[in-house]
């Protein structure tokens, strides 16, 4: 078991609450909680953050999640329990969190345009942008998922 190389939440204060504020930003917009914390958890799996796939999880469980929904997921393609806007937004995550490596199409911005308008695609933006940067601090950080959640987590 690897140790976490630095406590993430004990320093940078001010950026820490700006990312908090950004993440908070995209539940609280038309998106709404239930279909952010779907692309937290989605990009956090692709993306190996286990503190944040764990977080996320026990979100949706607290939103009341059905656990055969929440367990499909990753397996969102062939599974019937995810609402076409759903599918569109967690594609549309995908896309934009394989940049650098890939680029989102043509025909995956056409499917999120469809099912959303352009301030929830900037929004859903935003969303992924946060999930990613938090992925990205806590894994390289070696952020470990603690054994009893902290209070509020």
């Amino acid at each position: 078991m690897s140790h976490a190389r630095i406590n993430l939440f004990a320093h940078a204060r001010a950026s820490r609450q700006a990312m908090i504020a950004l993440s908070g930003s995209a539940k609280e917009s038309s998106l709404g909680p239930r279909l952010v914390e779907l692309l937290n958890l989605r990009v956090s799996q692709i993306n190996g953050c286990g503190l944040c796939i764990d977080m996320h999880w026990r979100d949706l469980i607290k939103q009341e999640m059905d656990l055969r929904h929440l367990n499909a997921v990753a397996g969102w393609r062939e599974a019937p329990f995810f609402s076409a806007r759903e599918k569109a937004a967690l594609r549309w995550a995908e896309a934009v969190n394989a940049i650098p490596r890939t680029t989102p199409t043509d025909a995956d911005f056409a499917e999120v345009r469809e099912h959303f308008s352009e301030d929830e695609i900037v929004q859903l933006g935003y969303a992924i942008a946060a999930i990613r940067g938090w992925n990205m601090l806590n894994v390289s950080l070696h952020t470990q998922i603690p054994e009893v959640p902290p209070p509020g987590m």
